[in-house]
């Protein structure tokens, strides 16, 4: 007995040892960059304070939004169905509506056939899965990434193990876009390369390509013979006409192209906790949409097995009834011109306090997200000395603009900037 409680004691404490080292080398990760800011802000006790940095929609209070459509369907759908796993690729029904938003009512793809497409995880599931598909049926390719671009698209081809390049995008000078140095990266990416486009409202930079230059891009895509995949996770939140939005889409269709697209419910229907999106792939014909759509349900497989069921509900109620989505289309045509005012707005305050800069870039660029053109410096001094949190590249969120902070925050930044 005493030998066999000085074996266990010794194995006892290796054991304790080999747990404990097993983790031993894991250093903290970094905080990321947007939801630090939202943290710091929370903890701030001043009165004050004022959070441009949050990547939700927001009303002239500064609170959250439920839209009325939303609630009306799931007053709907309450009670009336089970709770068993949807298939690997989600909604039927949710996937058709979601593709006639992205591709048309009358879309020939549509009727053809030819169309892979699933449910997703929102726009980021989506981006996560076709990265995957990248990496396994086009292994030796590389993604070209805009400069910048949102945070999270690094993260996610990184950890897909695909290659990225990187094209660029924003003119700092103008605060607009660089059309001439995209194109040359675009012409002089190996041919047959991957892109990632943002279909509308680009972020963080709110700044999109003009219908002239998407015909441009798109033409030069065919000569490169390059994949375009787009992200559109602002549809009818930047303009307030979805069917604008989707313009960039639509001339690559018409051109002919084959495009990926990833697709979210999170910013134009409010439905940012219930993770509710679509990943489509158009193919050659019908049995290749078959077969790619077959590939994509494998690869949500290991990682979610299936996507949930009420968000895609919401989603197919609304846009399966006409008159929810026509509500619907009058609610987010509210939420987008309610951010075209903040602008407005922002902009009319800084110019009547003198400003000596430019501020047109205001009012020029869409969607949620106004890239101000403020140095981490000056971001600084607005967290330190005013108590304004926004992220360090100078990205205002415009949702969290309202009546009655916007004279406060123009006058902020004209006070940081005055040196500029």
């Amino acid at each position: 007995m005493a030998l066999r409680r000085i074996i266990l004691g010794q194995v006892g404490r290796v054991g304790e040892r080999s747990v404990s080292s097993w983790w031993r080398n894991v250093q903290p990760a970094a905080k990321d960059p947007i939801l630090g800011v939202t943290e710091a802000f929370l903890a701030d006790p001043s009165p004050d304070k004022v959070n441009v940095g949050v990547g939700a929609y927001r009303d002239d209070n500064g609170k959250p939004v439920v839209l009325e459509c939303v609630r009306e369907a799931e007053r709907r759908i309450a009670g009336n169905l089970n709770m068993e796993y949807l298939p690997m690729g989600g909604s039927a029904k949710m996937v058709e509506e979601t593709l006639r938003l992205a591709y048309g009512e009358n879309s020939d793809l549509i009727k053809d056939k030819r169309i892979a497409a699933i449910q997703s995880l929102s726009g980021t599931g989506a981006c996560r899965i076709f990265a995957e598909f990248q990496r396994r049926f086009c292994p030796d390719s590389q993604i070209y990434i805009p400069v910048p671009t949102w945070a999270n698209h690094h993260n996610v081809w990184r950890d897909a193990h695909v290659p990225q390049r990187t094209f660029h995008y924003y003119h700092p000078e103008s605060r607009g876009l660089d059309f001439a140095s995209m194109m040359d990266d675009i012409k002089s990416a190996p041919n047959g390369s991957f892109f990632l486009l943002h279909a509308c409202a680009h972020n963080p930079t709110g700044v999109d390509p003009s219908e002239e230059q998407w015909r441009e891009i798109s033409y030069q895509f065919k000569v490169k013979g390059h994949f375009p995949f787009f992200d559109m996770a602002y549809q009818g939140f930047a303009s307030g006409d979805p069917e604008r939005d989707a313009k960039s889409i639509r001339i690559f269709l018409e051109d002919g192209h084959l495009i990926g697209c990833a697709q979210s419910f999170a910013k134009n229907m409010g439905l940012y906790g219930q993770r509710v999106g679509c990943l489509s792939v158009v193919c050659g014909d019908e049995k290749e949409a078959v077969a790619v759509k077959s590939q994509l349900q494998q690869l949500a497989r290991p990682m979610y097995s299936n996507p949930p069921t009420h968000g895609a509900l919401i989603v197919s109620t609304v846009l399966g009834d006409p008159n929810l989505k026509k509500l619907w289309l009058k609610e987010v045509k509210g939420m987008a011109e309610r951010i075209i005012g903040a602008r407005i707005a922002l902009r009319q305050n800084l110019e009547k306090l003198g400003s000596s800069l430019s501020w047109k870039h205001i009012t020029n660029q869409i969607g949620m997200f106004c890239y101000s053109g403020l140095t981490p410096e000056q971001v600084d001094r607005l967290t330190n000395e005013f108590h304004i949190y926004m992220t360090r590249n100078g990205r205002i969120s415009m949702a969290g603009v309202t009546t009655g902070n916007v004279g406060y925050l123009a006058n902020a930044i004209h006070e940081v900037s005055k040196s500029a």
